[in-house]
């Protein structure tokens, strides 16, 4: 089985990638999904944010105002660590539990779609990792189209995470997605077809260890779940 990584920054065109992995019928584990999943209203998560951040960041159903949340921590360092501690153990454990279940499908290959890849250390079960590289202009430009928010709001989330160019120096693949869908979509061909090739032996080993990790990991959770301490 490989693992392979897919990271970039915010408003780098991942999800454009992801989503060409899924039409070409390479599954993809996405940490935003799980992020949104582990957060619902009733879950642990929920009531873990909610006891740190406080009723203020509900929305009047209940569920909890993202967007307030995302404003909250993007302007204060020490609130975004702690938001990262609050939430980490439970997409990583879900992160987990997704890949083993592909796994015991038999699929061969997985897309572990990730924006802290780095930050949170999975890059050490991928293999390869890549990078969805942007031009700072174009991604300044695209994130407050996307999201309508000003050039300093925009500038702020950017440097909430790490460096893009230092990203892309760790990538043993980079995707440049500062132009046009269909020069994406043409490194993306070349992509997938190097990910779909035959594991060598070297990467035989590192998915073998990979996969010890996924497995001890899950075990893990699931007595930890069965205890309550997730």
């Amino acid at each position: 089985m490989r693992l392979v990584g897919l990271t970039g920054g915010i408003a780098s065109g991942k999800s454009t990638v992801s989503n060409l992995f899924r039409d070409s019928g390479v599954p993809v584990v996405d940490a935003d999904v799980i992020a949104r999943d582990v957060v619902q209203k009733g879950t642990r998560g929920w009531k873990k944010i909610v006891k740190a951040f406080g009723n203020d960041i509900l929305l009047e159903s209940g569920e909890i105002n993202r967007a307030l949340l995302g404003q909250i921590v993007f302007s204060d360092p020490s609130k975004r660590q702690l938001l990262n501690r609050l939430l980490a153990p439970h997409i990583s454990y879900s992160i987990v539990w997704e890949i083993a279940k592909l796994w015991m499908k038999g699929c061969k290959v997985i897309i572990l779609d990730i924006p802290l890849l780095f930050e949170t250390k999975m890059d050490r079960w991928t293999n390869p990792i890549i990078v969805l590289w942007v031009d700072p202009k174009v991604q300044i430009e695209r994130l407050i189209s996307r999201d309508g928010c000003s050039e300093g709001q925009a500038q702020n989330r950017i440097n909430a995470q790490l460096a893009l160019d230092w990203k892309k120096s760790e990538a043993d693949i980079v995707i440049d997605n500062s132009g046009s869908l269909d020069d994406t979509k043409q490194q993306f061909q070349e992509v997938l077809m190097k990910v779909s090739e035959p594991l060598t032996w070297k990467e035989r080993l590192r998915s073998r260890d990979g996969l010890i990790s996924v497995v001890v990991f899950t075990a893990v959770g699931v007595l930890l779940a069965q205890k309550n301490l997730l």
